[in-house]
């Protein structure tokens, strides 16, 4: 069998021998949504359920742990909300510094309110600053 990720040969093994989602679910003791999930890569079986599985399906439990892992990547959704809050981020850092100046210009605020002020949007700018790093 070549290489590939754990629900699709959960899906192959499954489809060779002859079942459907709803009876190696009904064997499993789970419901076929959670079969779809795994072949799907949505979702892994439980570790504890893997010999069962692997029996039922006529292969080894090592066969199925030597799948290639499901690789990640970021989908537009997530990429959005990173946006919004680095977005987010900024604006803050510089609602707070403008705020600090106004406010002590109209002598409306004292020193330890500004500082933790001024706190808040260096904090703000520190995450931003790091975030952008990590990519």
């Amino acid at each position: 069998m070549k290489q590939q990720t754990m629900g699709k040969q959960i899906a192959e093994l499954r489809k060779d021998k002859g079942m459907t989602q709803l009876e190696l679910a009904q064997q499993m003791h789970v419901t076929d949504k959670a079969v779809s999930k795994w072949e799907c890569d949505k979702a892994a079986p439980d570790v504890h359920s893997l010999p069962k599985l692997a029996a039922l399906l006529g292969t080894t439990t090592d066969a199925l742990l030597a799948a290639v892992a499901t690789p990640v990547a970021a989908t537009p959704k997530t990429s959005e909300v990173w946006y919004i809050i680095r977005l987010i981020l900024r604006a803050v850092a510089l609602a707070m510094g403008v705020a600090t100046v106004v406010l002590s210009l109209l002598k409306e605020i004292d020193l330890p309110d500004a500082v933790t002020m001024l706190g808040i949007g260096m904090v703000c700018l520190a995450v931003y600053t790091l975030e952008q790093k990590e990519d």
